[in-house]
């Protein structure tokens, strides 16, 4: 039997008594789907995570890519995932039908990924990264694009990847070099240089189709000049020919990898440097409109981001399933009250710091999976909904992207190292998949947007977004939350903690704010990633409240001696950790985030560091 990876009960929660998936259902959008068909998308998800992506888990780890010759080599397996995933139509399945996809919640599909990631996060990463891209062709481009190439990708023939990044900008997009020259027959040739592109070659499919930013001829500079463009490792040959999807059709497009990263972890997904028109033959074709690239490219990048987060929950699951089960069979040293040598040592589970260890990373786990399902609902709801209440949930779902993409990946960083604590020394050796968890889980916080990026984005946009709006929206979600909290006793406390908890947030965004309407953006940012922290710290006790409340009234009707009343019980006893525990951190963050004294900006007599 497969080691656990993931809680399909803790799932099951979530999904339906939490987030009352089936609710969806009663939409014309969702209607063909039930309960029972949300579980067998799940089911089909486990099959593959554990025939295919679980066993070559440690050793696609152990065997990382290689470039030979202008191609690399991957494991095999990625192969065979992606044809598994294709066939089970698990790729775009929340596309709309007419797109090629299943028209699957994304609610359902992030708890796909869920399972798929926690088996093997770096082969999923070539399924995102296809989602993303094929997502962004077939909202943004032609008929002709979107037939071309959208099957193939949603299928798992063809891999697709985003190139943003570039030698000498990095994330400043705004400083993209890479040129595009219109042709007479309406391409474009591609000049330029990309780095850190996942995925960006391997020898598992046919073709890899790559959605890329550069500037046209004469395009004005900043990012009001970036366009998008369509740029296959392969073209066709026959554009108009009617057999134009086969792979008998493609020839070389002058694509070029010059250079494969040596990463730290998630070594299965190669990291490229990517050279397009070196031999001045690289074809690309126009996304939507000219100049209007990147604010195409940030519905994928958005997505990308709670796909960040999600991946940080995934391992951080994995690890945590692998330190409990440790801590579960490892009999080492005796109860603190036990004097008595001659008995035998306890199962380290019973160690009051190793449990303190472990419910830290079941409180991270659980509370950023509920919040990255939030978000999916969210998602699924502005697809539903009209008017007014589909922009509140847009407003809502930009200010929650920051929040979902770094509380998981910061605070699940720190539990997959409290799992490599439980195990001690052997937690430090490959005998055991911390370490590789460790190594994994650290790009989380640097990709798709630093925590840094991601800060500035809360506390100088998405905050004040559209007048307020989705925090506006947010303080009505959580107020619906203290409200039903309050009607039982043991959580009114809770409710009211949290309450306060608010009340000193909205307190420091207002002096943030006042700070930044003086038009000090250095002074007002400058601890930007603390003011992410306590937010995503309120946040996130917000939906253990929410999980609480669930389980409670559950637990009216239910035997607390039982299997689902111990179930209910852990869930409350987790919530308690998280606001004893984690929420209290909000106290320290607020204090300097509101202190006068400024320690980080530059002076006239320079900062010592």
């Amino acid at each position: 039997m497969a080691a656990q990876t993931f809680s399909r009960r803790n799932l099951n929660f979530l999904l339906h008594e939490v987030f009352k998936a089936q609710e969806l259902t009663q939409h014309p959008y969702f209607q063909d789907y039930s309960r029972q068909a949300f579980d067998l998308v799940l089911d089909s998800a486990t099959q593959i995570s554990e025939k295919i992506l679980r066993p070559a888990f440690t050793e696609a780890d152990r065997t990382a890519p290689e470039l030979r010759n202008g191609q690399v080599k991957v494991h095999p397996a990625v192969g065979r995932f992606l044809q598994a995933v294709g066939d089970a139509g698990l790729l775009g399945a929340s596309f709309p039908v007419e797109d090629g996809g299943q028209q699957l919640p994304e609610l359902v599909n992030s708890a796909v990924a869920f399972i798929l990631g926690a088996g093997n996060n770096s082969f999923v990463m070539f399924k995102g990264l296809t989602e993303g891209a094929a997502h962004l062709i077939a909202s943004f481009g032609t008929p002709e694009l979107t037939e071309t190439y959208v099957p193939n990708m949603l299928a798992g023939k063809w891999t697709g990847t985003m190139c943003l990044s570039e030698p000498q900008a990095g994330s400043a997009l705004a400083d993209v070099a890479t040129t595009a020259t219109p042709q007479p027959d309406g391409s474009y040739r591609i000049r330029g240089q990309k780095v850190f592109i996942s995925a960006g070659e391997h020898d598992q499919t046919a073709n890899i189709v790559h959605l890329l930013l550069a500037r046209i001829d004469g395009a004005p500079k900043g990012t009001k000049g970036i366009s998008l463009f369509v740029v296959p490792k392969k073209r066709l040959s026959f554009p108009n020919n009617e057999q134009r999807t086969t792979n008998n059709d493609l020839i070389d497009n002058d694509v070029t990898p010059t250079g494969l990263y040596h990463k730290m972890g998630q070594k299965a997904t190669p990291a490229l440097h990517l050279t397009f028109g070196e031999r001045g033959d690289c074809q690309g074709y126009l996304v939507g409109q000219a100049h209007q690239g990147l604010g195409y490219m940030f519905q994928m990048m958005n997505e990308a981001r709670l796909g960040v987060g999600l991946c940080g929950t995934y391992i951080a699951s994995a690890a945590y399933y692998a330190s409990l089960r440790y801590a579960q069979e490892r009999p080492q040293g005796r109860r603190l009250n036990n004097k008595n040598p001659d008995e035998p040592p306890t199962l380290i589970v019973n160690h009051p710091d190793v449990r303190r260890m472990l419910l830290f990373q079941k409180a991270v786990v659980e509370g950023s999976l509920s919040l990255i399902l939030a978000a999916c609902r969210y998602v699924d709801l502005t697809r539903v909904t009209e008017g007014q209440e589909r922009e509140e949930y847009e407003a809502l779902l930009d200010l929650l992207t920051p929040i979902a993409k770094s509380y998981p990946a910061e605070a699940g960083i720190r539990s997959v190292s409290e799992g490599m604590q439980v195990l001690g020394g052997y937690g430090y050796t490959e005998d055991f998949p911390l370490e590789q968890y460790y190594r994994d889980i650290r790009i989380t916080s640097i990709y798709e947007g630093t925590t840094t990026i991601q800060a500035l984005d809360l506390l100088a946009r998405k905050v004040t977004q559209k007048g307020g709006r989705g925090l506006q929206k947010l303080l009505a979600e959580i107020t619906q939350t203290l409200d039903e909290a309050r009607t039982f006793d043991d959580l009114h406390p809770y409710a009211d903690r949290l309450t306060e908890e608010i009340t000193r947030l909205q307190g420091v965004t207002r002096h943030l704010l006042g700070i930044l309407a003086r038009g000090d953006a250095e002074r007002a940012c400058a601890d930007a990633t603390l003011y992410l922290e306590q937010f995503g710290l309120v946040t996130i006790a917000w939906q253990w409240l929410k999980q609480a409340v669930v389980a409670r009234r559950a637990l009216v009707g239910c035997a607390p001696e039982g299997e689902e009343g111990a179930f209910y019980e852990g869930k409350l006893h987790t919530m308690k950790f998280f606001f004893h525990y984690e929420l209290p951190k909000t106290l320290g963050l607020a204090a300097r985030l509101t202190d006068p004294e400024a320690l980080t900006l530059p002076t006239e007599a320079g900062v010592m560091i």
